[in-house]
């Protein structure tokens, strides 16, 4: 287990654990904005050990999944890993032989979940001392998680990161044999190993296109969390594309944490995401989306390629955090609240049907009432369906964290309800002037709160429910709006119509 360019400085001191200095490097802002494009190589000769693919005959797996869509597919490849090495998927705690924390670093609250989650660990693992657990993900790339783990939840047998999840079989096996716990964190960012098993369940698909991200906004740990930008080649986009059309997917997701640069890191082809994106639309899949997109990539190649719909979808997801110039800057967004303006104004030209969404903080370090005032005022002008919004937080290791967080807690909280009154507002009249139509939708299952009520969506990603038949579940219907929400259309099913083409 031996790892260059890695080092700590208080791992080595935990008391019963060997020296992990070796395996481990805090985040460095000065350090990873120096990097290069050298050293990612593309790996296709992944396999599971030939002594670990029996390992888990006869065991259960339980993992536990914290934030973004990209953990969601992380997770997809780590059961993809397990079930090769026989082991078989538990919903049970009480019955798994393994347990993993998929962990996500981006807010405060959802590291407090994970260690409440680890508190709760200690107790199962008293009583059946064979129980293996594990946390990986975002939060073990942070030097202050993996410290507080080696003092506070010592039970824990093994951590590791995102760069270094095809390492699984290795990592397992030396967590069984070693009875120590065992720390593999890569600071180097991972290659890019292809052939990984996935483990998908339903009619939807994420498919990653890139990883990392080089744009380090103030507040985002994800730069360190997740490494440098690094792309896919298209052709093993596309291959897997088509292969999950033909084993009957209804919609795929291409994902990036910043899905807009995909491309930008290839030295011998100029390819970029609207090229991309214009391929996948010739393959025979119903839908496709794509996140998370950030403004300053978001070009007019792109915008050209969306406009041509088919199973391009009507639903751009474009967070802009602020509509305050003077707050974006100090985010490092690296974009004005003007330019913000402007795309979305070449968006609404040339697809005048797009719905957007979008992710807003408030509170940020130093906002004022008028800069707040902007981002109200931006959100109605833009006229945003939706929005995902947060109270700043801290992030150890980010710039902002060494800012003065200087708006008090009871004025974010109030502008947060004001925001969210606006988007209510907003969501509600988008909503309203649907009553009546006939819209196509993708049948995705059961409503969660009545299993009479099947629960779809639009196009443009609105969330359906209506009476009908189960065998509608994975499939399209046509619906038409009956009784418009503030976050839900309630729709009737009809019969006759065939789904529309795509």
């Amino acid at each position: 287990m031996t790892r260059e360019n890695q080092s700590s400085t208080d791992l080595k001191s935990a008391p019963g654990v060997k020296d992990y200095s070796a395996y481990f490097q805090p985040p460095s802002l000065k350090d990873a904005k120096k990097r290069g494009k050298e050293e990612i190589q593309v790996h296709y000769d992944f396999s599971i050990p030939e002594e670990m693919r029996e390992f888990g005959a006869g065991k259960r797996y339980l993992i536990q999944t914290y934030g973004c869509q990209m953990n969601e597919h992380d997770t997809e490849t780590i059961k993809g890993l397990l079930d090769a090495m026989g082991y078989t998927s538990t919903e049970d705690r009480q019955e798994a032989d393994l347990i993993l924390f998929n962990t996500c670093a981006v807010r405060e609250n959802a590291e407090d979940k994970v260690f409440g989650e680890l508190g709760h660990m200690k107790v199962l693992k008293q009583q059946r001392p064979g129980l293996m657990l594990g946390v990986c993900g975002c939060m073990s790339q942070e030097e202050a998680v993996v410290n507080r783990i080696l003092s506070k939840h010592p039970f824990v047998d093994m951590i590791f990161g995102t760069h270094n999840i095809h390492r699984l079989p290795h990592i397992l096996k030396e967590a069984a044999f070693s009875k120590e716990m065992v720390i593999e964190v890569w600071s180097k960012e991972g290659d890019i190993i292809e052939n990984l098993p996935k483990k998908r369940e339903g009619i939807k698909a994420w498919v990653n296109i890139m990883y990392g991200c080089d744009k380090f906004c103030t507040y985002c740990i994800v730069p360190f969390t997740r490494g440098k930008e690094r792309s896919r080649r298209p052709e093993d986009v596309l291959a897997e594309v088509r292969d999950l059309a033909r084993q009957g997917f209804q919609e795929v997701m291409l994902l990036g944490q910043n899905v807009n640069a995909y491309g930008k890191d290839f030295e011998d082809i100029d390819y970029t995401l609207g090229d991309l994106m214009d391929d996948v639309r010739k393959i025979d899949i119903p839908r496709v989306r794509f996140t998370t997109s950030h403004p300053r990539d978001f070009d007019d190649r792109l915008i050209e390629v969306l406009a041509k719909k088919g199973n391009l979808m009507e639903h751009i997801h474009l967070p802009v955090q602020s509509g305050s110039t003077e707050v974006l800057k100090r985010m490092s967004r690296k974009y004005s609240r003007e330019s913000y303006l402007e795309l979305v104004g070449k968006i609404r030209v040339a697809i005048p049907d797009a719905v957007l969404t979008t992710d807003i903080i408030v509170g940020f370090p130093g906002e004022t009432e008028e800069q707040f005032e902007d981002t109200l005022s931006l959100v109605k002008e833009v006229g945003f369906d939706a929005a995902y919004t947060f109270i700043y937080s801290p992030r150890e290791g980010t710039p902002a964290a060494a800012m003065e967080d200087n708006v008090p807690e009871e004025v974010k909280k109030a502008r947060l309800k004001r925001l969210n009154d606006a988007m209510a507002e907003l969501s509600k009249a988008s909503n309203d002037a649907m009553a009546g139509k006939v819209v196509e939708v993708l049948v995705e299952g059961e409503s969660k709160y009545n299993p009479d009520i099947l629960s779809a969506r639009t196009r443009t990603n609105k969330l359906v429910h209506f009476s009908g038949p189960k065998d509608l579940i994975g499939k399209r219907a046509m619906v038409k709006i009956t009784q418009p929400k503030t976050w839900l259309l309630m729709a009737e099913w009809l019969e006759e119509p065939a789904v529309s083409p795509f």
